[in-house]
């Protein structure tokens, strides 16, 4: 979960260390393959919104409060910016050094008691429950099954996450690397333009397997865009 936090001199203290930030990698080929759903599809399909959350949310800390959560024919969804979520199992790109508001753990773990790695395991972060919403009540939970989309690309990953009440548009460093955003925690992510669909009543068991979100969130994002 992200709690960016910091006093503004333990900030400027982090941000004026020395640090050798990881190179970019090269953005992961989502790979089309031969009838599976597209981006413009998906698209198409959430282009109004049946509001089913009782408040908006805000994209950042201090920016309006704008962002509404919609539902229709057994999906969530919301269309918002993307934060980067580093926080898990550290590795050579998401550790204390690389990001200042790192934290070791992920409000959800995988099968053997480890927490997620956001390097390498797509998800997304969903905002703990609050009178704003609550994904429970939709059959959300770890692991569910949600399509990333940006601009033409669309990953499938799962629910590995919770964030703060009042804010949306997050997901972990692995999801952004795929879909062609800078997945830096300090100057990555975009400000908008990204489209979160999660399907409700949806579970990858184990959390840990992305082939598995992938096969099984194709299947959903085509009942979903032909029904």
């Amino acid at each position: 979960m992200r709690v960016r936090s910091l006093t503004l001199a333990a900030l400027g203290a982090a941000l004026l260390a020395p640090v050798t930030l990881p190179a970019l990698a090269h953005p992961r080929e989502t790979i089309q393959r031969e009838g599976s759903v597209t981006a413009a599809e998906l698209l198409a399909k959430v282009r109004g919104c049946v509001r089913v959350s009782e408040g908006l949310y805000r994209s950042d800390v201090g920016a309006p409060a704008v962002i509404p959560v919609c539902g229709l024919d057994g999906v969530v969804f919301w269309k918002a910016d993307m934060d980067i979520d580093c926080d898990g199992r550290p590795g050579p790109r998401c550790n204390r050094d690389t990001d200042p508001w790192f934290q070791p753990a992920t409000s959800y773990q995988q099968s053997d008691g480890r927490h997620l790695s956001s390097e390498t395991l797509p998800f997304i972060v969903v905002p703990v429950p609050s009178p704003v919403w609550d994904h429970r009540n939709h059959g959300i939970r770890g692991g569910s099954i949600a399509a990333v989309v940006y601009e033409d690309r669309v990953q499938y990953a799962v629910v590995g996450d919770t964030g703060p009440p009042g804010i949306i548009g997050e997901a972990s460093y692995a999801t952004a690397e795929a879909l062609g955003i800078r997945p830096d925690s300090r100057s990555g992510g975009t400000d908008s333009g990204v489209t979160y669909i999660v399907f409700e009543d949806s579970r990858v068991t184990p959390i840990e397997d992305h082939e598995a979100a992938v096969e099984q969130g194709e299947e959903l994002a085509r009942q979903f865009v032909d029904g």
